[in-house]
Formats: structure tokens, sequence, C-alpha cells
């Protein structure tokens, strides 16, 4: 059975950019959970961790800024899923950065475009 997760945008219901997101706003607050950032059509990064922390570690990554318009978007999953659920995610989009990822059982989750 897979969770049903609450996937994070930016006013008006849009995609947040990547470069330009406020990550001190109030909601990154101890906020753990997984993310995925893309362009266009293409996943570019996932992972799991402290939200905030993880997004500032990637905007210095220029494998992932080689990317046009970058969008973001994060769940908060508890910390004894999240590993499972990045698998999952992993697993579904074949990010175009970064090959490992954890040796957990998969927990499905549904995508944030469906």
């Amino acid at each position: 059975m897979a969770i049903q997760l609450i996937w994070g945008n930016c006013t008006n219901d849009v995609w947040c950019d990547f470069i330009n997101l406020n990550l001190e706003h109030e909601i990154f607050n101890d906020l753990k959970g997984v993310y995925i950032i893309w362009s266009g059509e293409i996943p570019v990064r996932l992972g799991s961790g402290i939200i905030k922390d993880r997004i500032y570690d990637h905007r210095n990554n220029q494998e992932i800024l080689d990317f046009a318009d970058l969008k973001v978007t994060w769940a908060e999953v508890s910390e004894n899923s999240m590993e499972n659920v990045e698998k999952y995610l992993a697993n579904v989009l074949q990010p175009e950065v970064g090959e490992r990822f954890p040796d957990k059982q998969p927990i499905e989750v549904n995508l944030p475009w469906n």
C-alpha cells in the first residue's frame, strides 16, 4: 500500500524555483523527508534528510546547476521511512545526478505530478 505524501509547492500552487526557494522560511525548520529536483521532464536529483540542508548543499553542485530552469518539491516523511521512500523514488524516477541510493526496501508513494 502506497503512502500518500503532501508535496510542497510555492505561492499559487506553482512549483518552487530551486535556486530562489527561501529555505529560511519557517516551514523548513527541522523538516525531514524527501525531495525531488527536476528540469522540464527530467528528474535531476532526489534524496532524503533535513530538507533545508540537502537543498543548500545541492545549490553548490555544478552537475545539478548545469540543468536549466530547475524546480524543487519536498514532502515530510518519518525518519524511519524516508530512506525507503527515497529508494522507491530513485527506482521510479532514475535521476540524472546521484547513483548511490539506500540499500532499503522501497516504500511506494504518490509522485508530485500525479
